[in-house]
């Protein structure tokens, strides 16, 4: 199918169809919560909760429908951290057909096993996506397969952007709609514009690896020397020529994200929606506190939810270290007995939460002088953290925050 004729409304109402044989229906979820924080109706369209686990399964799927028999016959090869690999051997194995998926070495092995478990042949090569990309570019060459690109590619982000006549149809009045950068960014504002040219659509990626921004920024599609960010979804060098001037053409703004940022955005959204999202599809949540608008209808598109138990674990605890919900005073005291007991006795009077104690009686060659006893709370959040320090400055110690290390 030629490529230039798609990513128009005819084009998207037919991807619409097609995707509904293998997608979950996901309607907007409205966020009491994030409504508060940001001034605006927020609304989230949860992709994270689809069957593969991402939204990357809609473009894959369409993709695959307008393959001839032949070139479906040859295998299927793409390169992704996972998501993209997940919607393509899901895809695949709908349609009967071989794939092979490169991904990086640093794939979460969540991702990697369950794109396995669809069926697919996975090659884990290169530190970041543009490596396994050129690997499975050099693949498809060798053995003949039909390679499908995650994002660059006209097809594909037809299929991405059938979320957009969903959020259309549901929310007639969107006024900002939030979306990673990418294919999904290329299809849903490329139809976002078709719909209602005053619909604004701002794409989102991590500050550690802003291709998108740089690339806009020169008017043209530039490289980024590296890529350092835990939105490994998004960790990409190089944009999509491609659909480059798509981007140019209808993407309003581009906000960046730091890390820390999506470390408190996870947790914001375990705590207030019961939702697990992925770093990247964090990436339109925290962009909430940057919007410059109050009192619009707002959508963030949650891109996935693929993460798994060990990184989950690490964000959670950064999340609650970032919120002063856990934090780690050292204090001096003598060496003698009901030392211990006199400081936890002021802790528990602020009710605070001692969770960890490191006592070391190697800080100061007089032993009954001082000794360190670095002191790891729980607390209720920054207010409550002020409280308990200042309790201890009353009883005659000197608190000192220090680095917390659970």
């Amino acid at each position: 199918m030629e490529e230039s004729k798609m990513l128009t409304l005819e084009k998207f109402e037919e991807a619409s169809e097609v995707v509904k044989k293998v997608t979950q229906e996901t309607k907007l979820v409205y966020s009491e919560y994030f409504s508060n924080q940001s001034g605006n109706k927020v609304y989230f369209k949860p992709e994270n909760m689809q069957l593969t686990g991402a939204y990357k399964l809609r473009g894959a799927y369409y993709k695959i429908s307008t393959l001839t028999e032949e070139e479906r016959g040859k295998g299927l090869i793409t390169a992704s951290a996972g998501n993209h690999a997940q919607g393509v051997a899901y895809a695949a194995k709908s349609y009967g057909c071989k794939s092979v998926i490169v991904m990086p070495t640093t794939t979460p092995l969540m991702k990697v096993n369950r794109t396995k478990n669809y069926g697919a042949e996975v090659v884990l090569y290169g530190d970041v996506y543009d490596e396994a990309c050129a690997k499975a570019y050099e693949l498809a060459e060798e053995m003949g397969y039909t390679f499908i690109h995650p994002f660059d590619d006209p097809v594909v982000a037809t299929g991405q952007g059938t979320i957009m006549m969903e959020i259309f149809k549901e929310l007639p009045l969107v006024y900002y709609i939030l979306v990673p950068v990418g294919g999904l960014a290329t299809g849903v504002s490329t139809l976002a514009k078709l719909l209602n040219p005053k619909i604004h659509v701002i794409g989102v990626e991590p500050a550690g690896a802003n291709c998108m921004q740089a690339s806009l920024e020169k008017g043209k599609v530039v490289t980024l020397d590296h890529v350092n960010t835990i939105a490994d979804g998004t960790a990409v060098k190089t944009p999509g020529s491609i659909i480059f001037p798509y981007i140019q053409q209808n993407i309003d703004e581009i906000i960046t994200i730091e890390d820390e940022e999506l470390v408190v955005a996870f947790l914001d959204m375990v705590e207030n929606h019961k939702m697990i999202v992925e770093n990247s599809g964090l990436l339109t949540v925290a962009a909430l506190k940057h919007l410059d608008v109050k009192n619009k209808k707002v959508v963030s598109i949650l891109s996935g939810g693929n993460m798994d138990v060990i990184t989950m674990s690490s964000v959670v605890q950064h999340g609650l270290i970032f919120r002063d919900r856990i934090f780690t005073v050292s204090v001096l005291l003598p060496d003698k007995p009901g030392e211990l007991s006199r400081v936890a006795d002021v802790i528990a009077k602020e009710n605070g939460n001692v969770i960890k104690l490191e006592h070391n009686q190697f800080v100061s060659i007089n032993r009954s002088a001082a000794v360190e006893l670095r002191i790891t709370l729980e607390a209720f959040g920054t207010e409550h953290k002020q409280q308990i320090i200042s309790a201890l400055e009353r009883e005659g110690y000197k608190p000192k925050s220090v680095r917390t290390n659970i």
